[in-house]
Parts: structure tokens; sequence; C-alpha cells
């Protein structure tokens, strides 16, 4: 299967799972115990949910969130007084909110339509991940429902894996 073949099968095999077993898996992971600060997401519908993982850490660790600007992700702290509605729907911090650069990130959590056992994501088709990944130095962390997981994703020269996948 190409990309865009595998995103239709996704999109049409997904299924949402109870996600409480993953984010205990991710807590338990020494990394991310250690992590100060952590990379995490605002989830669609579609995606693994974070709210609760969102308000279960914030204040104890130093969270950032993607924000969309043109064809690039710039993170930005999680203040939920400072969260709107952005890009393709997805709630994003406005951009008053607090920057913070990639080499702050101890820890990231990345979404993805698709994932292998080796890291390799497929993502929603426009590289915003696969631009902000390589200048991520900490371990990269992906977060899928087990109908996510695939045997092997196609690869490009310019896609970006994570070091390790979470799954239901």
């Amino acid at each position: 299967m190409d990309k865009r073949e595998l995103r239709a099968y996704i999109k049409s095999h997904k299924s949402v799972e109870d996600a409480s077993s993953l984010w205990e898996a991710v807590e338990k992971c020494e990394a991310f115990s250690q992590a100060r600060c952590i990379l995490l997401y605002h989830s669609l519908p579609d995606e693994v949910p974070t709210a609760g993982f969102l308000a279960r850490w914030h204040g104890r660790k130093r969270i950032a969130l993607p924000l969309v600007i043109g064809d690039s992700l710039t993170l930005k702290e999680y203040n939920p007084s400072l969260i709107r509605e952005g890009y393709r729907g997805i709630m994003e911090p406005c951009e008053a909110a607090t920057d913070i650069l990639p080499s702050e990130i101890d820890f990231a959590i990345i979404p993805g339509v698709a994932f292998d056992e080796s890291g390799h994501r497929l993502g929603r088709g426009k590289g915003f991940y696969d631009r902000l990944l390589p200048l991520l130095s900490c371990p990269k962390a992906g977060v899928a429902f087990r109908s996510q997981m695939v045997e092997s994703v196609p690869c490009e020269e310019h896609d970006a894996p994570v070091d390790m996948v979470f799954h239901t």
C-alpha cells in the first residue's frame, strides 16, 4: 500500500479504544518519568485522547503543545486559558502562550495515522512532525490504537521515525 491507500485503510478500520493502559505504560517509561518538559498534542476525535493526560500532568511537568504557523509547528507552553481552535479544528495554544524551544523538550509524545513496530509513522500528509522531529534530541514516542498498528509503514527519505510506540 502507498501512503494514500494506507490512510484510507486506517480511516475505514480504525476503532477508538480505551487508552488508559497506554497512558499507564507511558507513565512507567523511565524517559517520561525523568522528563521535566514534555511535548504532547491536543487530540482530535479520531486520535488517542490526550485531555485526561494533559489534565493529570499539567502543573507537574512543563507541557509543550504544537501551534501550526504556516508550514511549521511552533512549540508553546500549555496553559488551559490560552487554548483556542486552530488549524483544521485542532485545539492549539494561542500565539501569546510562552514559547518552548525544541532543545527544552525531554520527552516527546507524537500522534500519527499509523505506526509500525520499528517506529515508522504515517502522518496526515503535511509533514509537520517530519520537520519537527529531527529538531528534537529527546526520546520520541508514538501513541496509537491497536487498529493503527501495521506491519510496515511506507517511508521516504524525509519521513522521521519515533523511538518507541505505545499502543492499546
